[in-house]
C-alpha cells in the first residue's frame, strides 16, 4: 500500500477539473440507473471509465454533458463541479462554450453532409473565422485520412473514419475536455489502435483532457493514467491504470486472464465480483 502523502504535498495538489460527487440518475422518475457515482478527472490526464454493456458508463458521461432530460433521465443527488462550479443545471450548449464537449456513442455523424461540414458544425458556438480555419487544419493533421475524404457525404465513409469525424468535430470546439464514449465500438483492432494513438497525442500535444467510457479494457488501461470500473451504477474499484491492469481481479474478470480453472465469464455473477472486490 502507498504511503499517504505529506500534508503539505496533499495540500498543493491542484484540485481536479472535473469532481463527481456522488450522483444519483433516475429514468422516467423510477429507474435508478446510477447509485452513489463518485470520479475525479485532473486536469490533462486521461481517465477511463470501464465496465460491460449496461454498467451505467453511458449514463454517467450523460449526466456530466447533461443530455439526460431527452430520455427522460435526471440526476436527483449528489454534484458535478467544473473547475468547482456546480454544473449539472447548465444547457449542453453552455457547457460546450465552457469547454466540455461530448463524442457520443456510435457517432452520429450527419450522413447528408460533407466531412468538412460535419466537423465544422463542431465549431458553431464560435465566431473567430480564422482561428476555427486554423483548427480545422489541426483537425486535419491529426487525421489526414479527414483531409483525403473531406468531400465526401459521412453516409459513404467507413466506421473509423466517422469516429474519426466524430472526435475532429468535438476538436473543432477548441475544448478543455472531451468525454468518449466507446470510441472502439464496431472498428477493426487496427483503426482502434489509430483512434487511441491519436487520442494520447490530442492529450500530450494539446493538454485535452479525455474521460473515457470504453468496454475494452485493454485498450483502455494502455492508454489511459487512472481507470474507474463500475457496475451496476456504482464504481466497484479505481486505481491507476497500471494498478488496475496488474489486478488479479480485473485480469480475470475484464482482460480474459484467469487461470485455467476459472469459470466461463457469462457464469460469473457480477455479485460476486463486487464481493471480492470489496472484501
Amino acid at each position: 500500500m502507498n504511503a499517504p502523502l505529506p500534508a503539505a504535498t496533499a495540500a498543493a495538489a491542484p484540485p481536479p477539473l472535473l469532481d463527481v460527487n456522488g450522483i444519483e440518475v433516475i429514468y422516467h422518475h423510477v429507474i435508478l440507473v446510477l447509485k452513489g457515482v463518485s470520479l475525479a478527472v485532473p486536469e490533462g490526464a486521461i481517465v477511463a471509465l470501464l465496465g460491460g454493456n449496461g454498467a451505467g458508463k453511458t449514463t454517467t458521461l450523460r449526466a456530466i454533458s447533461n443530455l439526460l432530460a431527452g430520455e427522460r433521465g435526471e440526476v436527483t443527488k449528489g454534484s458535478i463541479q467544473l473547475r468547482g462550479e456546480r454544473i449539472e443545471k447548465l444547457s449542453p450548449a453552455a457547457l460546450v462554450e465552457r469547454g466540455v464537449v461530448q463524442v457520443m456513442e456510435g457517432r452520429h455523424c450527419f450522413a447528408h453532409l460533407s466531412i468538412e461540414e460535419n466537423l465544422l458544425t463542431g465549431a458553431y458556438t464560435r465566431h473567430d473565422k480564422g482561428e476555427v480555419a486554423a483548427n480545422l487544419e489541426k483537425v486535419y493533421a491529426y487525421f489526414p485520412r479527414l483531409k483525403t475524404r473531406r468531400g465526401s457525404q459521412a453516409a459513404y465513409t467507413s466506421g473509423g473514419e466517422q469516429q474519426m469525424c466524430a472526435i475532429g468535430r468535438a476538436l473543432m470546439a477548441n475544448p478543455r475536455m472531451v468525454l468518449l464514449d466507446e470510441p472502439s465500438m464496431g472498428l477493426a483492432p487496427q483503426i482502434v489502435e489509430e483512434v487511441f494513438g491519436i487520442v494520447k497525442d490530442l492529450n500530450d500535444k494539446e493538454k485535452v483532457t479525455f474521460l473515457l467510457a470504453e468496454q475494452n479494457t485493454a485498450m483502455a488501461l494502455r492508454y489511459a493514467d487512472y481507470g474507474y470500473i463500475l457496475e451496476s451504477g456504482r464504481v466497484v474499484m479505481d486505481g491507476s491504470a497500471a494498478t488496475l491492469a496488474g489486478n488479479e481481479d480485473v485480469k480475470e474478470f475484464y482482460l480474459g486472464m484467469g487461470g485455467a480453472a476459472r469459470k466461463n465469464f457469462r457464469d460469473v455473477k457480477s455479485y460476486k465480483r463486487r464481493k471480492r472486490w470489496l472484501a
